[in-house]
């Protein structure tokens, strides 16, 4: 069974998560990451961090999103540890519904192009590419997404 809660993001378990994200983002992309996400950008009102346990207790995955602009939030923080199939998905899924619910039209997201297995899972996820937005407009190694949330956004 796995559960799937809002936790702190400066909790043991969810920095232990984000220090492993961190490295094997470093291994694919030579950066963690770690600039572009700030804990308190998820402790605000419409923003959540969430971590998936196993019925053990084990954090086997984490994600987050932040309020972005009028109707769409940003998905940060993805991370599944390796072994635990589907963990990813559910966390997705689980960020979807919490966003539709607080009343979000929409996902947005970045990663990089050369994180292949990232940009095949949020294709499969029915994520679109747009143009880079933001801090990654002009950046050819970003790959920026988005979601219409709606009926079948789980």
């Amino acid at each position: 069974m796995l559960t799937i809660s809002n936790e702190d993001p400066c909790s043991a378990d969810s920095q232990a998560l984000m220090r492993e994200l961190g490295a094997v983002l470093r291994a694919i992309t030579g950066s963690s990451g770690n600039a572009s996400f700030d804990v308190n950008d998820v402790r605000v009102n419409g923003a959540r961090f969430v971590v998936a346990r196993l019925a053990s207790g084990e954090a086997v995955g984490c994600g987050a999103f932040r309020p972005f602009a009028d109707g769409v939030a940003e998905i940060k923080r993805m991370y599944a540890r390796p072994g635990h199939s589907g963990i990813g998905g559910a966390v997705l899924a689980h960020l979807e519904k919490e966003a539709a619910a607080l009343g979000y039209a929409a996902l947005c997201l970045e990663t990089r192009l050369v994180n292949q297995r990232a940009v095949a899972f949020y294709e499969a996820k029915q994520y679109q590419r747009i143009p880079n937005y933001g801090k990654y407009a002009g950046n050819a190694l970003a790959a920026c997404f988005h979601k219409h949330l709606g009926t079948n956004s789980a």
